[in-house]
Order: structure tokens, then sequence, then C-alpha cells
């Protein structure tokens, strides 16, 4: 049982990663005055918060993915939204 646990674990960091990864070339694909006009924080504090919780996810043990789910959970949900609707982009 712990083979499964632990590659299932695997599979989780991996995910976190990945889209870790899709958060922060995202983020840095986007117009820099779109953070100021969305009254989010600036481009490269996102970009500074997703490249730390990119390398946390694969260095930091089970802690490390926790964190990066949050940072690129928080610029998924809250600002990719925002800075889409302010540059006028559907998605």
């Amino acid at each position: 049982m712990q083979g499964v646990a632990g590659l299932v674990l695997q599979v989780v960091v991996w995910a976190v990663t990945a889209v870790t990864i899709y958060a922060f070339v995202h983020a840095a694909m986007q117009r820099p005055d779109a953070y100021t006009a969305a009254e989010k924080l600036t481009k490269p504090v996102w970009l500074v918060i997703l490249g730390v919780a990119g390398l946390l996810s694969l260095f930091l043990g089970v802690m490390g993915p926790v964190i990066a789910a949050c940072a690129s959970g928080i610029y998924l949900v809250d600002v990719r939204p925002r800075l889409l609707e302010v540059q006028g982009k559907s998605r």
C-alpha cells in the first residue's frame, strides 16, 4: 500500500508543479500595466511568488506542493481572470 500512496503523492507533486509552471508562464506573458489596472500585485512580484512556489514544489517535500498549490491557485482563480478582463480577452 505504501507504494501506491507514494505513487499517488508523486503524481500530485508533478501535477501541482505543472500547474505552477503554467501560471508562471501565463503571468510572464501578460502586460505589466494590466496588473496595475486590475489592482493586483505587480508583474515582478507575481513572477517571484510563482517561481519560488515552483521551486518549493520540487524541493520541499510535502509542504512545497501545498505552498505551490496555494500560490498558483490564487493566481489562476483571482488574478488571471481579472487580468484577462482588463485586457479585453475572453479567456
